[in-house]
């Protein structure tokens, strides 16, 4: 007998349904509806990595294991970035030191999962490493609040959430985090000089 894949359609709150219940096309929706994205945010927490492919499956293994506790259906999108941070998290915690810092080494891989800049621009894509090398350096508790937000571009609200714990702690996090990366920044010449020319970090 051959069973036809029936493709799932629903918003949020249908899927989460659909995969308590079971249903196989809907936890291959889950994949689909999110993998780019969980993908890229992984990337952003650490750099481009060669594991990657491990650490997103683990990502959504967890999810699926632990979809039963969502409480609000609607708000998977978040309840995902929460699950995607903690996974890269325990990820950093369980390596060195010394392996913590990743070097690009192929160009195709380094233009999809960088943060945007223009291919051509050699000296914007050394600033990005040099970044990622300063962050290879911060506590853990640190860089991510310091990713999610300056790198991936999330509000302060959804940083707090990702990060599971308050706004007011995110909030104490960051400033540590932010004097940690100008210190740092303040003796590399890709990030210095950019640091000085912008705006961001003036009154810091």
């Amino acid at each position: 007998m051959v069973r036809l894949h029936v493709p799932f359609s629903g918003d949020d709150a249908a899927l989460v349904r659909g995969v308590r219940e079971g249903n196989p096309s809907a936890k291959a929706e889950l994949f689909h509806r999110y993998a780019s994205q969980l993908e890229r945010l992984i990337t952003h927490l650490l750099g481009y990595d060669a594991e990657l492919a491990d650490i997103l499956q683990e990502t959504f293994v967890s999810a699926l294991r632990s979809i039963g506790s969502l409480k609000d259906p609607a708000a998977l999108k978040p309840w995902l970035l929460t699950i995607a941070t903690l996974t890269a998290r325990k990820t950093l915690r369980g390596r060195s030191r010394r392996r913590w810092l990743r070097y690009f080494t192929d160009e195709a891989e380094e233009a999809r999962y960088e943060p945007r800049t223009d291919p051509a621009d050699e000296e914007s894509l050394g600033a990005v490493r040099e970044v990622y090398a300063v962050l290879a350096r911060f506590p853990v508790d640190e860089r991510l609040p310091f990713a999610l937000r300056y790198i991936n571009g999330l509000e302060l609200g959804a940083v707090a959430s990702a990060c599971n714990v308050s706004l007011a702690t995110v909030k104490r996090r960051l400033q540590r985090a932010e004097r940690r990366f100008l210190r740092a920044a303040a003796g590399v010449p890709a990030l210095a000089d950019r640091i000085e020319s912008g705006e961001r970090w003036k009154t810091r």
